[in-house]
């Protein structure tokens, strides 16, 4: 093992898939002798050229649009859109375009192309440059959606993204850039549709995703130091999801408690509960499946404000805790 923080973990992971096949292509904004929006794409431009780290307009629109047609070709184009809120502008050519032609072919056409790009609150951004947006995707069967919490999990995902025949969103927080951890020294990768249990515990499980799956993890800490057992599940990729995973894990602590930054209302975390609800799980559980999502409003500039939009590991214990109720006390 090594390590590294979780965007040299990225930067490693287009490297190598640039240097093992020759159809693989980056492209973006900024992301050549600047070396990308939060430097991720060092070196790169220098090492394989313009021809393969191809530098972009500010249109999103157009070169994911261009991506598209590159992976119609035959091509594995890795996109980079410099900030997660400006993937909708890209919704034409991911979701009615990327999404379909492996179905409309019946099979005959793959698009193997991987859309990467940074999201969520913390940096004092603002409204337009924090958001979480990962729903917006999730609706679309033809796409696959990946939202991994560890430097180690980045690049697995990352690489598999890279050789799967489906258009990949992946989406990375911000906050975790300069996250470190352990990486194998080795090749490897981590299949897409697979979760992991990153704690173990018996008397709650808490579901989440990206960022969030660390602030569980501080939580479960805490809690511990209350006499609570916390079970922390990373889904890793939401589309497809890993529901073997959640319903084991509810079946045996008889709790669970979603988590994510995107606002509440919307989010992905109703459909986890509905995946609950609608298996065996649902006969397990000592007390209704919960939601904690982000507040019902833009992210604010203040960076007071900002901490409190989203869940916190004070808010997670307390929901917790309010969950355990009598056998709790």
């Amino acid at each position: 093992m090594k390590i590294m923080t979780y965007a040299e973990a990225v930067r490693e992971a287009i490297r190598e898939e640039l240097l093992s096949d020759e159809s693989v292509y980056f492209i973006g904004e900024d992301i050549g002798l600047y070396g990308g929006c939060f430097g991720l794409s060092r070196g790169l431009w220098e090492e394989f050229g313009e021809e393969r780290i191809i530098e972009t307009p500010i249109t999103e629109g157009a070169f994911t649009s261009a991506a598209v047609g590159m992976a119609l070709m035959g091509l594995r184009p890795i996109v980079e859109i410099m900030f997660g809120d400006f993937v909708s502008l890209t919704v034409d050519a991911m979701v009615d375009h990327a999404a379909k032609y492996h179905f409309m072919s019946a099979g005959q056409v793959k698009v193997p192309m991987v859309l990467r790009t940074p999201f969520g609150s913390g940096t004092g951004a603002a409204a337009q440059h924090s958001q979480s947006l990962e729903a917006m995707y999730l609706n679309t069967p033809g796409l696959k959606v990946i939202m991994p919490s560890s430097p180690r999990d980045a690049k697995g995902l990352l690489r598999s993204a890279v050789r799967d025949d489906s258009p990949v969103l992946f989406f990375e927080n911000k906050l975790l850039y300069r996250t470190s951890g352990e990486v194998p020294e080795e090749e490897y990768f981590i299949p897409i549709g697979k979760g992991d249990i990153k704690r173990e515990g018996s008397d709650i499980t808490l579901i989440s995703y990206s960022r969030m799956v660390n602030v569980c993890l501080e939580a479960a800490e805490e809690l511990e130091k209350e006499g609570l057992s916390c079970e922390v599940l990373d889904l890793r990729t939401l589309r497809p999801l890993d529901t073997e995973l959640i319903i084991n894990s509810v079946k045996k602590t008889g709790r669970a408690l979603i988590v994510y930054e995107a606002p509440m209302f919307g989010g992905f975390g109703g459909e986890i509960v509905s995946v609950i609800n609608d298996s065996e799980a649902f006969y397990y559980l000592d007390s209704p499946v919960k939601r904690l999502g982000g507040e019902e409003m833009p992210v604010p500039y203040n960076p007071n404000l900002e901490k409190e939009i989203v869940p916190t590991v004070g808010k997670v214990c307390g929901e917790v805790r309010k969950m355990m109720g009598e056998s709790y006390e």
